[in-house]
């Protein structure tokens, strides 16, 4: 957000177009599902509409991915951006609504604490609940954040992706 206070609307549109359609071909390398982009948010899902047993483990390894893009594009256009990544596991209703301009959307609770991870997280850090973290403790390593208040939930337990484990 930052960023687009900086420059023009078109500069930010070229640059937000071109990230993002990167992040497109992501979701097909990683099997994950774009639900919309909202102004400079980029906002995917995994296990919808297909369940998928592994999917917090797709999810942080396309946000990694999302966090080496965003270094690659800041070091080929000398730019400062930075990418604050949030994830939560949990149940969801997806569908389409309304009569016109038919969007696919996601609603339910777990929508709005993966926001909530998003908006409470760290510049360049993958910001997960306890929920996802169980699901992937084992794959990956974490730094445990401990209770931190988040918005509309009060305390909660949460973490951030440090890297991908190394089994020895």
């Amino acid at each position: 957000t930052g960023f687009s206070q900086k420059v023009s609307a078109s500069e930010l549109v070229h640059h937000l177009n071109s990230l993002f359609s990167r992040f497109d071909e992501l979701t097909e390398e990683f099997q994950v599902e774009k639900i919309k982009t909202i102004g400079d948010a980029y906002m995917i899902v995994s296990g919808v509409p297909e369940v998928s047993n592994n999917h917090a483990e797709k999810l942080i390894n396309m946000a990694l991915e999302m966090l080496k893009e965003i270094k690659i594009w800041n070091e080929t256009y000398k730019l400062d951006l930075n990418l604050r990544i949030g994830i939560h596991s949990g149940p969801l209703v997806a569908g389409v609504i309304g009569k016109k301009k038919f969007t696919y959307d996601l609603w339910g609770d777990t929508v709005n604490t993966a926001s909530r991870m998003e908006s409470h997280g760290v510049p360049g850090k993958i910001h997960v609940s306890s929920s996802t973290y169980e699901l992937v403790n084992n794959t990956f390593s974490f730094l445990d954040r401990g209770e931190i208040e988040i918005k509309g939930k009060g305390k909660m337990k949460t973490f951030l992706v440090e890297a991908v484990r190394v089994f020895r």
